[in-house]
């Protein structure tokens, strides 16, 4: 069944190369090399190219036409937002701007209880993470290993500040002791709610129309520490600008039901849905999964 492996395309000298062209001929340059990168991807990534023309044709309900434009600014906007990470990370912060709706609460969850961000692939997740230094906490990101650790272990070299932590999700569950650890000490813990691998429980919820899984475990993390959940967006919204947004959070108590802490899931589940196919349907060339996130593929081999 074709499905998300838990692994990013690219790789690390891509990301050294963007580094180079930022310091020395600046992010418009960067900017244009990425229309050739953007081409390279788009003839020899047939599997992603599909993905996003079903995302858009047949979800968005795009034209023919319409929809292979958008798989263009799609595969751009993924390269923008790599650029302007690097570059942000390397220290040209100040060449950008943001709006930011929601911060407040934010500040509420740091100074009183830590709590649990739960994002998506969508516009600049390292970029959210950054901003978030400015509400004076530590940020904990939680990823997958084979998200090329590589890749971050060298972006971590070219931080400016050292407020992110990143917890790796390991199959021994290490991880989890590690997110409690942060909670505990009233800490945020950052991570997405659009990807899963196999083994992870998940439920089905419609997104634009079809369902599609979605893991139950940032959702189920955030009621069993009683700590507040809030649902957090980087989008691009100019060249050099982004919005930035955070819900208002929700805490729920841990019920002793089973019955009762599945609809507390569900309900958590059906909420941050709403909230990603908002996202996507303003920005729609900044939802980056690159796979048969819907498992067309397997319905069609099941029929």
């Amino acid at each position: 069944m074709p499905r998300w492996s838990g692994k990013t395309r690219g790789g690390i000298a891509g990301y050294k190369i963007f580094v180079f062209f930022i310091r020395y001929f600046g992010i418009g340059f960067a900017y244009f090399f990425l229309n050739f990168v953007v081409l390279y991807f788009l003839f020899f990534a047939p599997a992603a190219v599909r993905s996003s023309y079903y995302y858009f044709h047949e979800r968005l309900k795009y034209t023919p036409l319409k929809a292979f434009v958008h798989i263009y600014r799609n595969f751009y906007r993924l390269g923008q937002t790599l650029i302007d990470k690097v570059a942000f990370l390397s220290g040209f912060d100040s060449r950008f701007t943001f709006d930011f709706d929601g911060e407040h609460h934010l500040v509420k969850m740091a100074e009183e209880t830590g709590g649990i961000l739960v994002g998506a692939h969508t516009g600049n997740w390292e970029i959210a993470g950054q901003l978030l230094k400015r509400i004076k906490t530590r940020i904990n990101i939680v990823m997958f290993r084979d998200e090329h650790e590589k890749i971050q272990q060298y972006l971590s070299d070219i931080y400016v500040e050292k407020n992110v932590h990143f917890i790796i999700i390991n199959v021994d569950y290490s991880h989890l002791f590690q997110i409690e650890e942060a909670l505990k000490n009233k800490e945020i813990v950052a991570m997405h709610g659009d990807r899963y691998l196999p083994g992870t429980n998940t439920l089905e919820v419609n997104l634009l129309g079809k369902p599609a899984k979605f893991p139950t475990g940032p959702f189920s993390l955030a009621y069993r520490y009683k700590v507040p959940l809030t649902f957090v967006s980087a989008m691009k919204q100019t060249a050099r600008h982004y919005y930035f947004y955070a819900s208002e959070p929700v805490i729920h108590n841990y019920p002793a039901k089973l019955s009762e802490r599945r609809k507390i899931i569900s309900g958590l589940v059906e909420d941050y849905v709403r909230h990603l196919e908002k996202m996507v349907l303003r920005f729609p060339d900044q939802w980056f999964n690159f796979y048969d996130f819907w498992e067309t593929e397997k319905q069609l081999n099941q029929d």
